[in-house]
């Protein structure tokens, strides 16, 4: 799915929210290329939400409707003076009613790549770490061998 202007995302999220909320979208949604670990989140005191642009270039237009429909829940519940965050029940009944996903899947680019390799010289165990280790502090968990460096990327 292609980044979308801001006319045009504020036209989906309306769509959206008539479709599943019955009940229409009159603040602002905006891209907010700062969000890291989330999809989208919803901004009380300013009644914004935020989109992760990362999610509509990487992720499907199912995952990126996913996530609206989370803010929206977020969005339509704070409006109401219900209980809107993820704990309150509320929030919890809302997500069933309207089919919305709790999380957001992780992007892939962002997915945990391991950097180093390490082998034992005893029992030629393998461990793979992002980040790296001590060699002469650490050894093996198996059978106390010497730990090698093999790869770093």
């Amino acid at each position: 799915m292609k980044l979308l202007s801001e006319k045009g995302l504020y036209e989906l999220v309306n769509e959206l929210s008539l479709k599943h909320f019955h009940k229409s979208f009159k603040d602002r949604i905006r891209y907010n290329n700062r969000l890291r670990t989330t999809g989208g989140r919803y901004v009380p005191s300013k009644r914004v939400i935020e989109l992760n642009p990362k999610y509509s270039m990487e992720m499907g237009e199912k995952e990126v409707i996913g996530i609206i429909k989370h803010e929206l829940c977020h969005y339509h519940l704070h409006i109401e003076g219900k209980g809107y965050k993820h704990g309150d029940r509320d929030f919890k009944n809302l997500l069933k009613v309207t089919g919305s996903p709790r999380h957001c899947q992780p992007l892939p680019s962002t997915l945990k790549q391991n950097k180093h390799i390490y082998i034992c010289n005893n029992c030629s165990r393998v461990y793979k770490r992002t980040r790296r280790i001590d060699v002469n502090k650490y050894r093996c968990g198996k059978c106390r061998g010497k730990l090698v460096m093999k790869r770093t990327s």
